[in-house]
């Protein structure tokens, strides 16, 4: 049984003055109408390009309370995996009311936004745009369910490198793409791995996110190992991190575009053999 992603600090009446701890929480508040009363939020929370205007109160590294407090919230809005629990419970004894979001399934994010339109009291708007998810993934799922498997490996960092495990979002989206993560069993979901890892689990795909970041990231030639079957079929997708790596209306569109990507690799690989 699924378990509602936010759970309630305290009771809450219509918000006028919300403070939103997440990119994703940002951009769906956004989807449901709800963007103007959004008056703080966190480094990265950039779409749409009117979130840029709104005053930022710290990032993955923590909260500035100070801030936070002169904005005067009636509602916080946090993320329950995303934001340092310290922070949110100081949040929470200063009497602010706080709605936790974490969603954790693909589907869930339909549940977020109708959360999101009772919290504030647009719950006809938010449904609808929950409803139109909700038929755009369920066709995405009826385009890919009878393409034949394909090996991928999900390069999510350079340096140090790292994947994703059976049990993260990612690995979601790349099972309703019918690409088979090489690294799906790994013990941890954010594995730090190395080349050697690499070539053991010969993935037919290799699949690089365009991840947003500060300073340059160092590239890696997997052309260096032409024992890779990736490398043999010249076979490298670059997806949008912006849209796959968040819970939002906007990952479907990260979706089809990354499972739409695979099969062109598919059929590449299959007419190479």
């Amino acid at each position: 049984m699924w378990l509602a992603q936010f759970s309630y600090a305290h009771e809450i009446k219509e918000p006028q003055r919300i403070v939103a701890l997440a990119p994703h929480i940002v951009e769906n508040l956004f989807a449901i109408g709800a963007g103007d009363r959004i008056v703080g939020t966190v480094d990265y929370a950039d779409y749409p390009a009117q979130a840029n205007e709104i005053q930022r109160v710290g990032g993955y590294y923590g909260i500035n309370m100070e801030r936070l407090l002169s904005l005067k919230p009636d509602l916080v809005l946090a993320w329950k995996t995303g934001n340092k629990a310290e922070d949110l419970a100081y949040i929470e004894k200063l009497g602010i009311p706080v709605a936790y979001s974490n969603p954790d399934q693909v589907d869930n994010v339909a549940d977020e936004l109708r959360k999101l339109g009772e919290l504030t009291h647009l719950k006809t708007r938010a449904d609808r745009v929950a409803t139109e998810f909700e038929v755009k993934l369920a066709a995405i799922r009826a385009s890919q369910q009878d393409k034949p498997p394909v090996s991928v490996f999900y390069q999510l960092w350079p340096e140090p490198m790292m994947t994703v495990g059976g049990n993260t979002w990612i690995n979601q989206l790349l099972t309703i793409c019918h690409a088979d993560n090489v690294f799906a069993n790994s013990e941890t979901d954010y594995p730090r791995i190395s080349i050697e890892n690499v070539l053991v689990s010969k993935p037919e795909v290799i699949i690089i996110p365009d991840e947003k970041s500060k300073k340059p990231q160092p590239q890696i030639d997997w052309r260096q190992w032409p024992e890779l079957p990736a490398v043999q079929h010249n076979q490298f997708i670059s997806v949008n991190a912006d849209l796959l790596h968040r819970f939002t209306t906007r990952m479907l569109d990260g979706l089809s575009e990354m499972c739409g990507k695979i099969d062109i690799s598919r059929k590449q690989i299959q007419a190479s053999k």
